[in-house]
C-alpha cells in the first residue's frame, strides 16, 4: 500500500514556500526595473505587472504607498521599483509588494510636473488672456511665509516706490506636505474678501522638492478661480513652477514682483500730477482767452451795437403781410357784394313772373312733345301687332289646308306622317280644308330614294 503520510497537501506546500519567501533576506528588499503592464487604476490597492523583454512579475502596491506617489502611473512607463517578494497563498502566485516607485530616467517629481503641465495646458489654462494690473493699486494681497525674506523684500520695495499702497499678508506654509493646503486656504480667503487689486504669491529659492507645493494641482485650480490679477514669484529666475504658467505675470524675484504691482512710483505719479496740473492750467488760460476774444467780438458786433437793425427785416415782413391781408379782405367783400346783387336781382317780382311764364311755356311744349311721342309709340306697337298676326295667319294649319294640302290621322287622332305609321287594313281619316274623309288602307309602299 502507498504511504499517504509522504504526501503534502497543497496548503502545506504553499505555506512552506511562503515562509521561504518571507525568510529569504535576498527577497526582503528587491530593486527592480521594468515597464508597467496590465495597469488599471482602482480605488484602494493597485494591481499591475512589471515586465521586460523576457519575463513578467505581478506587482501589488498598497493604498498607503500608492497615495505617496507624486506622478501618475501609465501603461508602458519604465519605472524603478523597490519592494519585497511574497507569495499569495490562495493562488500560489508570487508577486512583488511595491513599497516605493519612481520613473526610470527622470525623477518622480519631474515626471509629475510634466504630467500636470500637459494636463492643464490641454485644458487651455495656460493660454487664457492675461489680465492687466491696475496702474494705481490701492490694496495688494501677498501669500507667502511670514518669516521669509520674500515679504521683507516686497515691503521694502513698495515703501520705496509707492508707500501709499496697502499690503496685506496672508501667511502660508510654503514648504512641506501641508504647504499646498495652506496656500489654497489663503487664496480662498482672498477670493472671499474680493477687495484687492492684485495678488502676489511666492517664496524664495530651493530644490524642486522645496518648491513642490507650487506645482500641486489644487494650488493651480485655486489660482485659476482667482478673480483678480496674480503675480508669481516662486524660486529663482531659473526655477519654473506650474504657478508661473497660471499667473498673469511672472517675476524673477520678490523685488521684481513688487515693482510689477507698482508700475508707477509715487514720485513719478506726483510728478505726472504736477505736469498734468500745469497743462490743465495752461489749457484753462487758453480756453478763457479764446472765450474772452469771442466775447469781445460779439460785443462789437452790429447786432449788439445797433439792436434795432436786428428787427428791420421782420418789420418789413409784417408790413407786407398786413397789406396782403387788407387786399384779401377787400376782394372778399367785393365778391360777396356781387353775389348779393345777383341774388337780389333773381328775387325781383318781375323777374319771377317772367320766369314763371317761361316755365309754363316750357311745360306746354314738353306736354305736346309727350303726346306726339305716345301717339307715335302706340301706332308703332299696333303695326307690330298686325304684322305678328299676319305672320301667325300664314303659319296657321287652316291656311295650309286651304291651299290644297291635307293631313291624316288614325282612329285615335294620332297624326300619321311616315309610311311606318300606316297599317294595312286600318281605317284612317283625311283632313281637308272644309272637313274630313274616311278611308281604308289597302297597301303601302315606301320610297327608296
Amino acid at each position: 500500500m502507498v504511504d499517504t503520510n509522504q504526501y503534502l497537501s497543497v496548503t502545506a506546500l504553499t505555506q512552506y514556500l511562503k515562509r521561504k519567501f518571507d525568510a529569504d533576506p535576498y527577497l526582503a528588499k528587491v530593486y527592480l526595473t521594468g515597464e508597467i503592464s496590465n495597469y488599471r487604476k482602482r480605488v484602494g490597492n493597485q494591481y499591475f505587472s512589471l515586465k521586460d523583454d523576457h519575463a513578467k512579475i505581478g506587482a501589488l502596491m498598497f493604498r498607503n504607498a500608492f497615495s505617496k506617489l507624486q506622478f501618475n502611473l501609465e501603461e508602458g512607463m519604465k519605472v524603478l521599483a523597490v519592494g519585497r517578494v511574497s507569495l499569495y497563498e490562495p493562488s500560489g502566485e508570487y508577486r512583488l509588494i511595491v513599497e516605493r516607485l519612481e520613473p526610470d530616467g527622470v525623477g518622480a517629481l519631474y515626471q509629475a510636473f510634466e504630467q500636470l503641465k500637459k494636463k492643464l495646458a490641454g485644458e487651455g489654462l495656460f493660454d487664457r488672456n492675461k489680465r492687466p494690473l491696475p496702474l494705481f493699486p490701492k490694496r495688494v494681497a501677498v501669500v507667502t511665509s511670514p518669516s521669509g525674506a520674500v515679504i521683507q523684500d516686497i515691503m521694502t520695495t513698495v515703501a520705496r516706490r509707492y508707500p501709499i499702497l496697502q499690503l496685506t499678508l496672508f501667511p502660508a506654509v510654503v514648504q512641506g506636505d501641508q504647504a499646498a493646503d495652506s496656500i489654497v486656504k489663503q487664496l480662498n480667503r482672498i477670493k472671499a474678501m474680493s477687495d484687492f487689486d492684485a495678488v502676489i504669491i511666492g517664496r524664495g529659492g530651493g530644490s524642486i522638492e522645496d518648491l513642490w507645493p507650487f506645482n500641486e494641482e489644487k494650488v493651480a485650480r485655486a489660482l485659476v478661480d482667482m478673480p483678480i490679477p496674480i503675480v508669481s514669484s516662486v524660486g529663482h529666475e531659473t526655477d519654473t513652477t506650474i504657478t508661473d504658467f497660471i499667473a498673469d505675470r511672472r517675476a524673477a524675484t520678490p523685488t521684481a514682483a513688487a515693482e510689477i504691482v507698482t508700475p508707477v512710483t509715487l514720485v513719478d505719479a506726483l510728478n505726472r500730477i504736477s505736469e498734468d496740473r500745469v497743462r490743465l492750467v495752461n489749457a484753462m488760460h487758453n480756453r478763457l482767452k479764446n472765450v474772452a476774444s469771442r466775447l469781445q467780438r460779439s460785443a462789437e458786433s452790429v447786432v449788439l451795437t445797433q439792436p434795432d437793425r436786428l428787427y428791420d427785416q421782420y418789420v418789413q415782413r409784417v408790413d407786407q403781410l398786413r397789406q396782403r391781408l387788407n387786399q384779401s379782405m377787400v376782394n372778399q367783400l367785393r365778391e360777396n357784394d356781387h353775389r348779393l346783387a345777383m341774388a337780389t336781382q333773381q328775387l325781383d317780382g318781375r323777374q319771377l313772373l317772367i320766369k314763371v311764364v317761361n316755365l309754363k311755356r316750357q311745360l306746354l311744349d314738353n306736354q305736346h312733345r309727350l303726346d306726339r311721342a305716345v301717339i307715335s309709340v302706340v301706332k308703332a306697337k299696333r303695326q307690330a301687332v298686325a304684322n305678328a298676326a299676319l305672320g301667325l295667319d300664314h303659319l296657321s294649319p287652316l291656311k295650309i289646308l286651304g291651299r290644297g294640302f291635307a293631313y291624316v290621322t288614325d282612329d285615335t287622332g294620332q297624326m300619321l306622317k311616315k309610311t311606318d305609321d300606316y297599317a294595312v287594313d286600318a281605317d284612317i281619316h283625311i283632313h281637308v280644308a272644309d272637313g274630313q274623309i274616311g278611308a281604308h288602307v289597302t297597301t303601302k309602299e315606301k320610297n327608296h330614294g
